[in-house]
């Protein structure tokens, strides 16, 4: 039977997915087991789960069964039965990634009914992912009653952004209200920084220091980019809510403010609730899917354009344009990168898209190797050109691990202060 000092389950939410691991956070923090519910309430819908073992991955559990996926509830309990079977851990504790803190939580926490009170609050800043998270935090709480659970927020990375870069030129009223700039994929952010500082990049010595000037490009389904200064978050690209921004799979990024009342016009006289369609509209039906009129989904949108879809080929380089202006936005304010990062689905594995972003940025001191960059690894790795100013990588990004380092780090400070 496999044995751990300290196993922590943690859960990590998408819009349609429930991605889930077993960390052992004992002498060292390792993976034990890993798995996937995707495509909840599709008859797609499947279920994976596997073992590993000295870094091998074994499939233990495969099964597309969508009658069994219909809602995140669900998704939950085959989860938990998965993951009684002999051999495999009880969690010691339990960590959940969430998307937005709100105003009032400004750091990871341990959930206690007060935090899932703030949790909800929040809700309205993220209708998209907060009500997933809460349904997958109840569930787990029902089936592992006598186990801690603890909330990991997006958007505490960001809590270093100085006000100049976090207040919009709004009344004070609303700031109060907290109305502000929060910014997001701040645990995708923290992984980048942690593989630094474990020296776990190719080409740098071990207990490396983070770059003084590091743009990290989490670019997804959806997509952000973060301006880092020594290690502190000082500005990104998402707002208030995850839909501003970049251009992302079905968000737009950021608007003109007067397009939304255009819109709300629009669908004043329709007997649906506007504001919900407009939210619709916004959060699910517009970037690359709207773009293309084809897909959300980049390789998709690859396969078309190389066969001559002159929308594909549009969205594709919308996206492309978006991520470097943003990037070039921030060199100016830093005067200069001394590294840029692509992390994210489409980052880590998209080559024409790392690629296309590159190209002319040369003036800022930013060139690609091709070679580095075609090649298909899945470890961190350096793509940038030998005479670049600025090194260019590209990272997994690794949100649950650090989610078990927060809980693990959480608990040991509880037990310190019980133990004083």
């Amino acid at each position: 039977m496999m044995t751990s000092r300290f196993p922590i389950l943690v859960f990590n939410g998408g819009s349609s997915s429930i991605k889930f691991s077993i960390y052992d956070a004992g002498a060292t923090l390792s993976l034990l087991y890993e798995g996937e519910a995707s495509g909840i309430g599709t008859p797609e819908a499947k279920f994976d789960f596997y073992a590993i073992r000295e870094e091998e991955r074994k499939r233990k559990i495969t099964t597309s069964a969508p009658e069994e996926l219909r809602s995140f509830g669900d998704a939950v309990r085959r989860i938990t039965a998965a993951l009684g079977q002999p051999g495999v851990p009880r969690p010691a504790a339990i960590g959940h990634r969430v998307v937005h803190s709100g105003p009032n939580l400004t750091a990871h926490m341990h959930i206690t009914p007060e935090v899932l009170a703030d949790i909800e609050q929040a809700t309205s800043f993220a209708p998209l992912h907060e009500p997933i998270a809460l349904e997958i935090i109840h569930e787990a709480m029902h089936h592992f009653p006598d186990v801690d659970s603890y909330a990991c927020f997006d958007t505490v990375f960001h809590q270093t952004m100085p006000q100049v870069a976090s207040t919009y030129p709004l009344p004070k009223k609303f700031f109060d209200q907290g109305v502000r700039r929060y910014g997001f994929h701040g645990l995708s952010c923290e992984s980048i920084l942690q593989q630094f500082q474990d020296g776990r990049v190719p080409g740098l010595p071990p207990s490396s220091k983070i770059p003084s000037r590091l743009i990290i490009a989490h670019l997804g389904s959806g997509a952000s980019i973060t301006a880092v200064r020594d290690g502190k978050s000082i500005d990104t690209t998402m707002g208030l809510t995850p839909c501003g921004g970049i251009l992302m799979a079905t968000r737009p990024g950021d608007l003109d403010p007067g397009l939304i009342f255009y819109l709300l016009r629009q669908h004043a006289t329709d007997s649906t609730n506007s504001i919900d369609t407009i939210e619709q509209l916004l959060n699910k039906d517009s970037g690359l899917l709207a773009l293309s009129g084809l897909s959300n989904d980049m390789r998709v949108l690859r396969t078309a354009a190389g066969n001559g879809n002159s929308q594909a080929i549009l969205a594709i380089e919308a996206f492309a344009l978006s991520v470097k202006k943003s990037i070039g936005s921030f060199i100016a304010l830093m005067d200069g990168a001394d590294a840029v990062v692509f992390t994210g689905g489409i980052g880590e594995h998209d080559v024409l898209t790392r690629s296309s972003i590159c190209a002319g940025l040369d003036a800022f001191g930013i060139l690609l190797d091709p070679a580095k960059n075609e090649a298909t690894l899945s470890e961190a790795r350096l793509i940038s050109a030998s005479d670049s100013r600025t090194s260019l990588y590209v990272f997994p990004s690794e949100e649950d691990r650090m989610i078990s380092a927060h809980v693990a780090n959480m608990l040991g400070a509880q037990n310190r202060c019980k133990n004083r």
